[in-house]
């Protein structure tokens, strides 16, 4: 069924839209963007040009010259009597009608290509092809061998684990899905961070979970105190965090931090959801114990897979969990998909054989791609806040103006394919941040620095005098 949005709701989503001249202009733009990030959704209906006039205090006209763009664009279809609905989003760019070029720099995934041992454990698997078309095709459980491997490996960080504790999903989304299933009701509390993994409040929020967010910033980290009065206060059922190399910040939690999260989620009753996707990206922070480990273990649920660390492409990830939820995660499970494919899985015990190379190359990779860009940027744009997170995927960079929606549409036009800061917002805002990822070869990022500094002097000098005032602070 079709959705709507109304003009109160389309106008916080919107931020700082403002951002250029002509006005009508820099609405389609921001709607552009709403639509490019999958923040409105496809066959959703738009306000009526007036009511959208009125609570953004402009003329009609604008609207409607605004709206006008968007369908010029592809990006909404009016018919008369019904209104202006979006489109599924195509993959091109704003104002042209072909598809994205092929030499266009696509940044909007944080994901690194294969690893480059890959290959040959895929030929080792297809080799033994006769063996695994003997069995079922897929398994709803997993895999014991694969089991037996992802256990071994939280053995390895000091968690005793057994292959009853562990669930083999189709990657990492599907098991954050699976567990907001399970583990919340229409109305529930969920704590989560902001910025953070969009797909994951998306996931919750499907769930019917009422999101409570808890800063995390480049500077100071999560705000822990934020988040023990929301235990506190509000008795979350769940708490959806990423410790480790945080996506989009690049922040990891202190011993400290994690000890205090865990106090307070032990004492509301909180199950914590620690997503460590990325937790095994470290460049030069060394290891560290992960802790939460001194917390009931009926209230601590961990989330892995090979997506960021192997390739995107290999769809398995894992739950670490109490056999009793995993055994009620199984029979959910069915509901939403049959079970992990046994090709994939094959391939990923196998990766695991040898997951010491893959870490090794991707320390070294990642390190190249991190260093290349933080010079790059820093040096054609010296008044940005650019940090160097200890691992990771991606830069989580400090704009010195809210122009962040506006840099991405203009960047895009250029060829150069971002995701702005609001796009990782729960509850609205971040419009001075930028996602850059350094997952990309080199000579790739030091293009796109390029781009961006080309893309910001457009954008800085199109922009409202007030939006550059230091004093400014959206």
């Amino acid at each position: 069924m079709d959705s709507r949005i109304s003009a109160r709701s389309l106008s916080h989503a919107l931020g700082g839209w403002r951002t250029r001249e002509p006005t009508y202009e820099a609405l389609a733009d921001g709607i552009r963007l709403l639509c490019l990030d999958n923040r409105l959704a496809p066959r959703t209906t738009l306000p009526a040009e007036r009511e959208l006039a009125v609570v953004l205090g402009l003329s009609r006209s604008t609207v409607a010259a605004a709206y006008r763009s968007l369908r010029d664009t592809g990006h909404i279809q009016s018919v008369r009597g019904s209104g202006s609905v979006t489109l599924p989003p195509l993959r091109r760019d704003p104002g042209i009608t072909s598809d994205v070029h092929r030499d266009d720099i696509d940044l909007q995934q944080a994901s690194p290509a294969a690893w480059p041992g890959l290959a040959g454990l895929l030929a080792d698997a297809v080799a033994d092809a006769p063996g695994i078309v003997a069995r079922t095709g897929y398994d709803i459980i997993g895999r014991v061998e694969l089991r037996r491997q992802v256990a071994a490996q939280y053995a390895a960080r000091g968690l005793a684990t057994s292959p009853e504790e562990i669930l083999i999903t189709t990657g990492a989304q599907s098991a954050i899905h699976l567990l907001a299933r399970a583990l919340i009701s229409r109305g529930d509390r969920v704590l989560i961070e902001t910025p953070t993994y969009p797909h994951a409040a998306e996931a919750l929020r499907q769930a019917g979970a009422r999101l409570t967010a808890v800063p995390v910033t480049i500077r100071e980290g999560w705000d822990i105190e934020r988040a023990e009065q929301v235990l506190q206060r509000t008795l979350p059922v769940a708490a959806y965090v990423m410790p480790d190399f945080h996506n989009p910040t690049g922040r990891s939690m202190s011993g400290a931090e994690r000890d205090a999260l865990a106090r307070g989620a032990e004492r509301a009753g909180t199950t914590l959801i620690l997503d460590e996707t990325t937790a095994d990206l470290d460049i030069d922070r060394g290891p560290i114990d992960r802790g939460f480990g001194r917390i009931d273990p009926g209230l601590v649920v961990r989330i892995g897979s090979l997506g960021k660390t192997v390739w995107g492409g290999l769809r398995v990830g894992w739950v670490r969990a109490a056999p009793e939820l995993i055994r009620r995660l199984v029979a959910l499970r069915s509901a939403q998909d049959l079970g992990t494919p046994e090709l994939e899985q094959v391939i990923a015990t196998a990766v695991l054989d040898r997951f010491g190379d893959v870490i090794t190359q991707r320390r070294h990779m990642l390190r190249e791609g991190r260093d290349v860009i933080i010079a790059a940027v820093r040096e054609g744009l010296p008044h940005w806040n650019v940090p160097r997170p200890q691992g990771g995927v991606s830069l989580w960079i400090e704009m010195d103006a809210p122009l962040s929606a506006a840099l991405v549409m203009d960047a895009r036009h250029r060829g150069l394919l971002l995701t702005s800061g609001p796009r990782f917002s729960v509850d609205g805002g971040h419009d001075r941040f930028l996602r850059m990822p350094f997952t990309a070869a080199p000579e790739t990022l030091i293009r796109a620095a390029d781009i961006l500094v080309d893309s910001w002097s457009t954008v800085s000098r199109a922009a409202p005098p007030a939006l550059l005032r230091d004093d400014v602070m959206v």
